[in-house]
């Protein structure tokens, strides 16, 4: 077996809009591809011996022990290796349950996909899978320690790519609030929300945390003072920054017991309590300078008391911890070395952060404190003895914590809640030191020790003992309050033909109301008024972009299939979902073999519409109209047919609708009707001479329209938006050249070349085509490009792509040829396969009043020659543009039918739209 290609899948995809993260291996079965599993000698019992897990897998038989059942029955390996990679992933703690298998249009080659939990280890697990699999093929077996080094590389993968525990938490709340996240690249910042309404943490670090306060914290001195000042209670201590100053402040905070530790330390390095020696404080003051970036140590009265962690968020005590160091308790046999061997065996302790408690290990500060309390690593402790292995009580050193949220006493609570506020930290962790927190620390000597910034949140949300504290979600429900809104609106567009200028149109449409528009393009990025990023830019990154945008507050997102195959969609789920059309092109690429399989891909976006969005659908493509059966959001259709059945019988229900009547862009609902804008009226049709351009427009006034753009908008909209160089570049593009016309698209399948046609065939004068086509198109599409071109022109120039993308030179040009031949034997055409050749061949031999129609590959580069002859403004431009106050006196020209006041669908208000 071979794996051909490993692909990694983001988001909701071709395969499961519910499983968004997905491994899809291009498995060549090779010598296997005729060999089911049955009649593999010895494989069964090899792959029961090595995984006996996999009993739990029910596969399609649906019962316990499914999966082994078709393994005896027999089953084809990649069906077998989706499984085993599956469960590799379950058996290091990863646990993964969704595959599937589907052999491709190259027999013996399979898309295994399954579900991952890490990226990096969703890979391996793939290539462990394989290896494991022809190892039982070759050998009948998988030796145990490959088995035990597989599962050992997955844990380590997983451990080095996962966020930390408090991430982790706060990401699990957001998730349950329905609030999208995602990581950023530097820092480990995760984005919570989208555009505007984005916010940043790093950890238990927002962006609401003062970095006076975050610097304060940090100063434990300074700290310390500054709640002193406000009354709060906190040791007696001072700094010293030489060893010779050790003596006076020990004597100046009253002298021993104390605590020595760094000014800036953290994670409980570097301290030392119940010093009460000066031999003692002389080795503990080292151990501090050491772990202190500034090398000043603080010296401190030593308060007897349990340690405890208070977490204020926003003002308010939201979980109180218990915090004990790490320690063993004798059983009057074992060594305090066997013990603690024991107690790291409890499956709750590791050494990743994955873990509830954390490994002990006996270390120096160990070993110093068993000296201090007069043991060994070979001491046998009386049973019920307790002997602490750690000074501090952190979980990182092996401590564990108890809840004690419950029983704080209220004067507790007042005085945390106002220690956070005086030093001004949005989520504060309080380190407390009190015999008993059930009573006020006043009355029983007790002191708050430490304000951290960035606590820790694993002993609150997993304590060792007690209740669980969800402070995600009061550290969520802090970033966003009750109704506050997380999400930009983001509409999706897709479709074989038209997507570049209808996302183009409503990204337009939603400018009109004052908004800052993101929106992606074949030809760039943009956000606002200028380009972000150039290129072609239709892919989930590119949407990323867009989303961690702060000033967006729309996005358009311009969705191709290419970017849906390779990862995915770029968000979870948009608001309004349009496909326009699904028609041959690309087939054969990436096991879309079929239009039928074209649709399946396109449907993603309308599946992943909110249920409370619209799903935008051509109502006269069966193939999209067919996808309301699978979208779980509202429906709107457009359609050219104004008697269309489907769009009757939908707006007859009550359901949303544009269409074209009369001549006019119309937005229908039950009885009512809203003429938009007369079709001829609009730029972008041409006239009205071009019924791709109408389309396109009913689309893009709908999808604006189900988001709640007004009326008035959509209309100015539509008189300001032209098929030019610079609104659509490559988009219906015509220049007035003098003697003749020039029009520029980017036609390049069968589909647009028609869709061209219907507009070409309205020219009056002669029409010369300047066509190609893309080289990894399908043969018989190139041929269907010449048949095309012979029924659409009067002369043809066929040139070729600079990038053959793999093809032979002159292979495409010759496939063409023979199309034009089966339709026009007597056609004047001529080869030239250089693009820039053929595009001045066509100008210099224009008649006057023809159309030359050029089909570049660069449309820059066609429109450079163009305005190199003639730099003339193009011919849709000539007509005096309408402004934003004219356009806007004309809305009670408008007729509109019986529309009510309200619409309850949608939350669309029809008083203010109309």
């Amino acid at each position: 077996m071979k794996i051909l290609k490993t692909q990694t899948l983001r988001g909701a995809n071709y395969w499961s809009i519910r499983y968004k993260k997905l491994i899809i291996i291009r498995l060549d079965l090779e010598d296997l591809a005729e060999r089911p599993s049955n009649e593999i000698s010895g494989f069964y019992d090899g792959l029961v011996e090595t995984l006996p897990s996999l009993i739990e897998h029910f596969c399609s038989p649906g019962c316990r022990g499914g999966f082994l059942m078709r393994v005896q029955e027999g089953t084809m390996m990649g069906h077998i290796v989706e499984h085993v990679a599956l469960e590799l992933q379950t058996l290091a703690g990863m646990p993964t349950g969704f595959g599937r298998t589907r052999e491709t249009s190259t027999p013996g080659v399979y898309q295994v996909v399954f579900e991952y939990k890490d990226e990096q280890a969703g890979r391996y697990a793939a290539r462990a899978a394989v290896r494991l699999c022809q190892s039982l093929v070759d050998h009948r077996q998988y030796p145990a320690e490959e088995l035990e080094q597989d599962l050992r590389d997955l844990q380590k993968l997983a451990e080095e790519s996962a966020l930390g525990p408090s991430t982790e938490h706060i990401v699990a709340a957001a998730e349950k609030r329905g609030i999208p996240w995602m990581p950023l690249t530097v820092r480990s910042l995760i984005q919570l929300g989208y555009g505007i309404h984005q916010k940043r943490i790093q950890a238990s670090l927002t962006g609401l945390s003062s970095i006076l306060a975050v610097e304060l914290a940090s100063d434990k001195e300074g700290t310390k003072r500054i709640l002193e000042d406000g009354g709060i209670p906190v040791p007696r201590g001072t700094v010293v920054y030489y060893l010779d100053e050790l003596e006076q402040a020990i004597a100046d905070v009253g002298g021993f017991p104390l605590v020595i530790k760094p000014l800036d330390g953290n994670h409980g390095r570097g301290i030392t309590i119940n010093v009460t020696s000066m031999q003692e404080a002389e080795e503990a003051y080292d151990m501090a300078s050491l772990e202190s970036r500034s090398r000043a140590v603080i010296i401190e009265r030593f308060y007897v008391g349990q340690d405890h962690r208070i977490i204020v968020i926003n003002g308010k005590v939201v979980a109180v911890a218990e915090r004990v160091p790490a320690h063993v308790t004798g059983d009057g046999q074992s060594t305090i070395a066997e013990l603690v061997e024991r107690t790291n065996q409890d499956p709750l302790r590791g050494s990743g952060h994955a873990n509830v408690l954390t490994t002990i290990e006996l270390d120096r500060a160990a070993f110093q404190m068993l000296e201090r309390q007069g043991y060994t690593i070979e001491t046998v402790l009386p049973e019920g003895e307790v002997c602490y292995l750690k000074a501090t009580a952190n979980l990182s050193t092996g401590g564990i914590a108890i809840d004690r949220t419950d029983v704080i006493h209220p004067e507790n609570l007042w005085i945390a809640e106002r220690a956070a506020k005086i030093v001004g930290l949005d989520i504060a962790g309080l380190d407390v030191v009190t015999p008993d927190i059930s009573r006020p620390m006043r009355e029983v000597d007790g002191v708050i020790v430490e304000v951290n910034a960035a606590p820790g949140l694993r002993m609150h949300f997993s304590p060792s003992e007690g209740k669980p504290r969800d402070v995600g979600a009061a550290i969520v429900d802090m970033l966003y309050p009750s109704d506050t809104a997380s999400r930009v609106p983001i509409v999706a567009v897709t479709g074989t033909n038209g997507k570049t200028t209808t996302n183009r149109l409503i990204a337009h449409i939603f400018k009109q109301t004052g908004k800052v528009i993101g929106y992606t393009t074949t030809d760039g990025i943009y956000i606002g008024e200028f380009l972000a990023e150039a290129g072609d830019t239709t892919g989930p990154q590119s949407a990323q972009m867009i989303l961690q945008d702060p000033s967006v507050e729309v996005a358009v997102l311009e969705t191709a299939r290419g970017g849906i195959l390779r990862s995915g969609l770029g968000f979870d789920q948009c608001d309004v979902g349009v496909v326009l059309n699904v028609a041959a092109d690309h087939l054969g690429i990436g096991d879309i073999d079929t239009v039928e399989d074209l649709a399946h891909l396109k449907s993603v976006v309308v599946e992943a519409t909110s249920p409370n969005g619209y799903a935008v659908l051509n109502a006269d493509d069966p193939l999209v109209s067919a996808m309301a059966q699978r979208v779980k959001s509202q429906v709107a259709y457009f359609s050219m047919e104004p008697e269309n059945p489907l769009v009757q019988h939908h707006i007859s229900q009550g359901g949303l609708a544009a269409i074209y009547e009369d001549g006019y862009i119309c937005i229908v609902k039950g009885d009512w009707c809203l003429r938009v804008m007369a079709a001829a009226e609009a730029p972008l049709t041409m006239g009205g001479k071009a019924p791709f351009m109408i389309a396109n427009a009913l689309a893009a006034c709908l999808a604006a329209f189900a988001q709640g753009v007004p009326v008035e908008a959509i209309r100015v909209a539509l008189a300001t938006f032209q098929a030019s160089a610079n609104q659509t570049p490559g988009r219906m593009n015509l220049f007035d050249m003098g003697d003749f016309h020039a029009l520029v698209d980017y036609a390049h399948n069968p589909h647009s070349y028609q869709a061209l046609g219907s507009f070409v065939k309205n020219w009056d004068g002669e029409c010369i085509g300047v066509i190609g086509g893309p080289g990894d198109r399908r043969d018989e599409d190139f041929i269907t490009l010449g048949r095309l071109s012979a029924a659409i022109f009067d002369r043809v120039y066929i040139k070729e792509d600079d990038d053959p993308r793999g093809r032979p030179r002159g292979d495409a040009a010759m496939l063409i040829e023979e199309g034009i031949r089966q339709i026009q034997p007597n056609l004047d055409y001529e080869v030239i396969l250089n693009e820039t050749e053929a595009v001045d061949r066509a100008l210099n031999s224009a008649s006057k009043g023809s159309l030359v129609v050029i089909l570049p590959e660069s449309v820059r580069r066609a429109i450079d020659l163009i305005s190199e002859r003639r730099p003339l403004e193009e011919a849709i431009a000539t007509q005096a543009e309408p402004s934003v106050e004219a356009v806007a006196t004309e809305v009670e020209d408008v007729q509109t039918v019986d529309a009510p006041e309200t619409s309850s669908s949608g939350g669309l208000n029809m008083e203010e739209l109309v």
